[in-house]
């Protein structure tokens, strides 16, 4: 829908031929075929289209994730989604997004995947990437020890069928059973270190 929508409010038109064309051929017909691109675009919920993607042996060189937020689209941020997105990631491959989210980093760590942060684009934040390749750190100390409180808690759904709201819920009541540090504590002890070194410069 959203494609043919952009074709139909003419928002193609900003581009240079042939790429329109191709573009509405691609929303049409969900496939490209081109001397130096093939596309394919598969519709319908990731967590059970990405199977084709694995059926297919497909290897990736780069990844960009990109659903919603977490909080309004849990269902493409858990352990087990993301487990599903490191098997069509090469060895030598890169998964970046733009989350910076605890929940979301720690989830591509069960995945086996190694992560760092990349810089802002566009927004204030850091977002993450993420490989099986050993990664320079790059993580600051903040954001390790974002890792170790109740934010670290990743979203979980093991059918890979669960709403968004039982996908949240289950989240909340793991972290209310465990024993990592609160987030607001993590967040107010650096929230004082910003300040001692404001004043201390």
């Amino acid at each position: 829908m959203v494609p043919l929508a952009a074709i139909r409010e003419n928002l193609l038109n900003s581009w240079s031929q042939p790429i329109p064309e191709y573009l509405n051929d691609f929303a049409h017909n969900h496939r490209l075929d081109l001397p130096n691109l093939t596309a394919k675009l598969l519709i319908g919920d990731a967590r059970q289209t990405i199977t084709k993607v694995i059926d297919a042996g497909f290897q990736a060189e780069a990844i960009f994730l990109d659903p919603f937020s977490p909080g309004k689209c849990p269902q493409l941020w858990t352990v087990e989604f993301l487990a599903l997105v490191a098997k069509c990631l090469s060895p030598t491959g890169y998964l970046v997004t733009y989350s910076c989210a605890a929940s979301v980093r720690r989830a591509l760590q069960l995945a086996g995947l190694q992560i760092g942060a990349t810089d802002s684009v566009g927004r204030r934040s850091p977002g993450t990437i993420a490989s099986f390749l050993s990664l320079p750190p790059s993580l600051s100390v903040q954001e390790r020890e974002h890792l170790q409180t109740k934010a670290a808690i990743p979203y979980r759904d093991a059918t890979l069928t669960d709403p968004a709201e039982v996908i949240i819920q289950r989240r909340r009541s793991e972290q209310a059973l465990c024993d990592l540090e609160p987030t607001s504590h993590w967040k107010k002890r650096w929230q004082r270190s910003v300040s001692s070194i404001e004043i201390s410069e």
